[in-house]
């Protein structure tokens, strides 16, 4: 399967529009050196296979389709390689790329859990919105560790597992998680057995989500934040990053911690980057402790082969 990242940033994308942290002011007059970043995505497709899934719909898909071309392989005059949409969770940086999806001349095929599709029912109501427009076919992702296959993709074999983490700041239950307010998925390549585990929203690794790291051939999960308490340090935000449902790369039981028990033959890369960390700094030395330990850092139009 060819995996390409649409989009590696945390909300609000990078450089941030208004934000002036070392991070954000240093891309733009050129004093650090980083790539800009749009908010993260992911399309995945089968070998010899135009057509994929898009996991996560974010508010830059346009920018991202247009920056793509396995995005519009142009076989008819309106065409898309987006067989369907998958959402990890409902927040806005994942979901509201939807709206941008509403010009499909038919309903379009979405995968979700059930708490992500009351959150996007009643909370942010963009099903509702797009019920105006081309329409949902809302598919019930499992969360039993059944295996399932999306419509037009037979090529793929997709597993959920949910983790611990936050549901999006409008959800009734962002203070008391449920299953399913934000998975972790493995992707198979039904003909290679190839796979890779996907989980840019991750709050914590429990056993299961560890076995499922460990278990498949490439991980690409959550590089929002290097430190827990990033954003109050730098005074941009009150809140630590576990309460929101972030674990850091850094320090005693951090995502590097984790990924450097995994198998050695692991790719290890890290997605969903806040516009604070200094793993967007290419000369930083939290980016060469990542080299050192074999974590890719990723970023846009980023493509690979498993």
């Amino acid at each position: 399967m060819r995996v390409t990242v649409l989009g590696s940033a945390a909300g609000g994308g990078f450089p941030q529009w208004n934000c002036n942290c070392r991070n954000c002011a240093g891309v733009r007059t050129g004093t650090v050196r980083a790539k800009p970043r749009t908010q993260s995505s992911i399309f995945v497709r089968p070998d010899g296979s135009a057509d994929g899934v898009l996991f996560n719909a974010s508010p830059d898909v346009l920018e991202q389709i247009r920056s793509s071309a396995v995005l519009q392989p142009a076989r008819q005059l309106r065409d898309t390689a987006i067989a369907a949409v998958l959402l990890m969770d409902g927040q806005i940086d994942h979901a509201t790329g939807l709206f941008m999806l509403r010009e499909r001349g038919s309903p379009l095929p979405l995968w979700c859990t059930a708490p992500v599709e009351e959150d996007l029912t009643q909370g942010n109501p963009v099903l509702r919105v797009l019920s105006h427009y081309c329409g949902v076919a809302c598919q019930r992702i499992p969360l039993d560790g059944t295996s399932f296959e999306v419509a037009g993709v037979p090529g793929l074999r997709l597993r959920a597992l949910p983790l611990s983490s936050k549901a999006a700041p409008y959800s009734p239950h962002r203070d008391q998680p449920v299953p399913g307010d934000n998975i972790g998925i493995t992707i198979t390549d039904r003909s290679s057995g190839r796979s890779l585990f996907y989980a840019p929203g991750l709050g914590a690794v429990d056993p299961a989500t560890f076995d499922a790291m460990a278990s498949a051939d490439a991980v690409m999960v959550d590089g929002t934040f290097w430190t827990d308490d990033e954003m109050p340090r730098l005074g941009v935000g009150s809140k630590r990053a576990r309460e929101i449902g972030h674990l850091p790369q850094s320090g005693p039981g951090g995502m590097i911690e984790w990924l450097a028990r995994l198998p050695a033959h692991t790719r290890r890369m890290l997605i969903h980057i806040n516009n604070t960390n200094p793993i967007l700094d290419e000369d930083s030395p939290e980016r060469a402790a990542l080299a050192r330990e074999r974590i890719a850092v990723c970023e846009d139009a980023m493509e690979f082969q498993l």
